[in-house]
């Protein structure tokens, strides 16, 4: 186990509410293939903060890359939602690009 895996598994057993640690965490996983891993810190995520748009693009991309595209596809919709919300138009497109990419 790496020591970024270890010290991110160590903050979010303590109760860390952080989101960019969950992130952290769920980009690690992903980035060793331990795409379920990934996806249950994701939803995690998106409980603890829904508004932290930067996860749907990522999951979106992590499930479209391990096949998974009707997964990947609700989470880049709920991304793009969530990113006119916020008025980000940098994520926006982002999530309209990939979702536009998929099968």
């Amino acid at each position: 186990m790496s020591k970024r895996l270890a010290m991110l598994e160590g903050m979010i057993a303590k109760g860390a509410k952080d989101p960019f640690a969950w992130y952290a965490l769920a980009m690690e996983y992903a980035g060793l293939d331990r795409i379920d891993d990934a996806l249950g810190t994701y939803e995690k995520l998106r409980e603890i903060d829904p508004t932290y748009v930067p996860q749907y693009l990522m999951c979106g991309q992590m499930l479209a890359k391990a096949g998974r595209n009707d997964e990947a596809r609700r989470w880049m919709e709920e991304g793009i939602e969530r990113a006119r919300a916020k008025g980000d138009g940098h994520a926006l497109s982002e999530l309209q690009s990939a979702l536009g990419s998929l099968p």
